[in-house]
């Protein structure tokens, strides 16, 4: 069944109200034209909710600009949209091409702070976000009473004569839903093990984002990843209104799964009553990082799952916790990001949390 204007709909009895499934939803597909962001291909999502998301196959399939019922829920940068040939390997190149967005994606070779390991240059979150998407499909299909929008798309990451893995990425949602599904494949299609580090940027923003908002993470245990986050520890989990000034902070946090190993985390504004929130599965994604920057005209906060931190593939080897994927091996991760759209909901998410964090008990 699907759930729209306030009631549930069978497919006959919406497709008898309406000339195209358009009229209320699906995918869009086009290409920017203006300034830095001219020939970026983006995949515009619209489930019939007020909830709607952009697909950036240009950009490594990264999820841009977010929204329900016109009020965003990600952060996006000054830089735009911008076009994967304005890339260069400097040491801020990642920074210009930061968007922000709900979701970009860091790795493969590299997560964290620029670093050489074993010859070779790494630069900060590696080049996945950098690189365009091949064999992208978008489409939607009927499932009995559901109709399912889904975009998929390849990455690969290779150099010759050292590694080449592929990321399949397939992105989804069903029309009347206020969630999206991120299944990713990552398989080593070359003739070399290969170093592996995978992270989600997701990056929470204004208005959900502002002074009284909370972060929802039920952490075993939390630990500053510098001596200036060392400072913010105690409040780690709180959000105030923009600072001057203000220096990055950034968390480790070793999450309580459920019953079921999966890990939820959100962020929750209750006067506006509104969250955002994230289920990951904890064998995929052992660790969270939580990247708090509340400067002004920087305001956001970063909700990270990820195979590794962000020190840099180097530090990763000589701490002997640097992941491979053998020759043809494949890993699997399945993550879901949702808004929670009443207070109701904020309460039940916030139950949720508190019997997760009891069976730490």
């Amino acid at each position: 069944m699907i759930t729209l204007y306030g009631r549930e709909w069978k497919r006959q009895e919406l497709l008898r109200r309406i000339g195209s499934v358009a009229q209320v939803g699906g995918i869009r597909r086009a290409r920017l034209v203006e300034g830095v962001e001219e020939g970026t291909e983006v995949l515009q999502f619209r489930t019939g909710t007020g909830f709607a998301f952009t697909v950036v196959p240009s950009r490594g399939m990264a999820i841009a600009d977010a929204e329900y019922r016109g009020t965003p829920l990600a952060w996006l940068s000054s830089t735009g949209l911008v076009a994967p040939q304005y890339y260069r390997a400097t040491e801020d190149g990642w920074e210009r091409l930061f968007f922000g967005g709900l979701l970009t994606p860091c790795g493969m070779m590299n997560v964290g702070r620029p670093c050489e390991d074993e010859g070779e240059q790494l630069g900060l979150h590696g080049n996945l976000a950098t690189l365009p998407a091949h064999h992208v499909i978008a489409d939607q299909r009927w499932e009995g009473n559901a109709l399912h929008l889904y975009a998929q798309g390849k990455v690969l990451e290779s150099a010759p004569g050292k590694y080449a893995l592929e990321l399949t990425r397939n992105i989804s949602t069903y029309l009347g839903a206020n969630r999206l599904y991120i299944s990713d494949i990552v398989e080593n299609v070359g003739y070399h093990d290969a170093p592996f580090m995978f992270l989600y940027h997701i990056n929470i923003g204004f208005p959900i984002l502002d002074e009284g908002a909370e972060v929802l993470i039920p952490a075993a245990e939390s630990r500053a990843r510098d001596r200036r986050s060392e400072a913010g520890l105690i409040d780690r989990f709180k959000i105030t209104e923009p600072v001057p000034d203000f220096q990055e902070q950034v968390f480790y946090h070793d999450v309580v799964a459920d019953e079921n190993r999966h890990c939820w985390v959100g962020v929750v504004n209750r006067s506006l009553g509104l969250g955002v929130y994230v289920r990951y599965h904890k064998t995929q994604f052992p660790n969270l990082v939580q990247w708090k920057m509340l400067a002004e005209g920087t305001y956001v906060l970063g909700i990270e799952p990820a195979n590794c931190l962000v020190e840099g593939r180097a530090a990763e080897r000589e701490q002997g916790t640097l992941e491979y994927i053998e020759v043809g091996g494949r890993r699997h991760f399945e993550t879901e990001i949702g808004v929670l759209t009443t207070p109701e909901e904020i309460e039940a998410f916030e139950s949720r949390i508190a019997a997760i964090r009891s069976r730490q008990a």
